[in-house]
């Protein structure tokens, strides 16, 4: 009687699995995302004071995190944007807090007008209402500046205004701090910002502001973009929402050699670590699977607001 052999997968025993894995998570692929307001704030999205900022930045630390990302919204606006420039801004003494409380975090900050312009929006206009994309570079350089100058390692231009990314290089290399990083966002237009937009007071008054972000059925576009920034002199790439970008993510991997950074936003926290609201407790094992889809990808690290959830959870 013949006798047959069913060969059984590698996958069928956990043992057998677990010596098979070749993607492990760590804290290291996860960085913090932080939004400071002035106030201690009751808001769509999680927000901290600067007094807040160094217990935060600590935990962090101890958890294993490398890095986080700085957003942080004016209490004070006008048309120009420039309160974002002063010494003693609410950025500025976030950085401070942040580096002061853990010098080893790489501190990263946004460099932006949307929560300092009255309008909302990520750029200045000229006086016919259309956007000025020579003073938006020219703003967004002085911004970046302006962090460098508190101590930011890494500063983040997230217009996408054409020539935000050279003036902030140059403006940084002329001023003596060409060891800062810059990190420019590459935004496809999306819903998932809404919380963000609502929580920092950056919802453009005038209607959807999608003037120089990316159709997300456009991938050869974002990709150009993307290589066009690095060509500026872009050091680092910030990919965002993280959920759109494993395709571009695995594109701009075989064409840079640049650390690539997707950014899980306020949209993705709240659908993929949904609130259990009867224990207040948050289901993270979404969000975390995405994080391993993106490190496969290639992604150096995920940027997201639940980074020190998803820590306590790898270790």
């Amino acid at each position: 009687m013949a006798i047959t052999t069913a060969r059984t997968p590698l996958r069928g025993r956990q043992a057998v699995r677990s010596m098979l894995e070749q993607q492990t998570l760590t804290p290291a692929d996860l960085s913090l995302v932080l939004l400071v307001t002035a106030e201690a704030a009751d808001r769509p999205m999680p927000t901290y004071t600067v007094d807040e900022i160094p217990s935060v930045i600590r935990d962090a630390h101890r958890l294993g995190i490398r890095s986080v990302k700085l957003f942080a919204e004016s209490a004070e606006r006008d048309d120009s944007g420039e309160l974002a420039l002063v010494a003693d801004s609410i950025m500025a003494r976030a950085i401070q807090a942040a580096k002061e409380a853990e010098p080893s975090i790489a501190v990263m900050t946004e460099a932006c007008l949307c929560s300092y312009t009255t309008g909302g929006v990520c750029y200045l206009s000229d006086r016919r209402g259309r956007p000025d994309e020579a003073a938006t570079a020219h703003a967004t350089g002085a911004q970046a500046l302006a962090h460098a100058e508190a101590g930011a390692d890494v500063v983040g231009p997230a217009s996408m205004v054409l020539g935000t990314v050279h003036q902030v290089r140059a403006v940084l290399n002329e001023c003596g701090h060409g060891n800062v990083g810059v990190m420019p966002h590459v935004i496809f237009w999306s819903g998932l910002y809404d919380l963000f937009r609502e929580t920092m007071g950056a919802t453009p008054k005038a209607g959807l502001n999608r003037e120089f972000q990316i159709h997300p059925a456009r991938s050869d576009q974002f990709v150009d973009t993307a290589l066009k920034m690095v060509a500026d002199g872009a050091d680092m790439l910030l990919l965002e929402p993280a959920v759109f970008t494993a395709d571009v993510l695995a594109m701009l991997r075989a064409q840079t050699r640049v650390p690539l950074f997707p950014f899980s936003v306020s949209g993705e926290y709240n659908a993929l670590a949904p609130l259990d609201a009867s224990t207040g407790v948050r289901d993270f094992r979404l969000l975390l699977e995405l994080v391993a889809v993106l490190k496969r990808a290639g992604a150096a690290a995920t940027l997201t607001y639940a980074a020190r959830d998803l820590a306590r959870q790898l270790s």
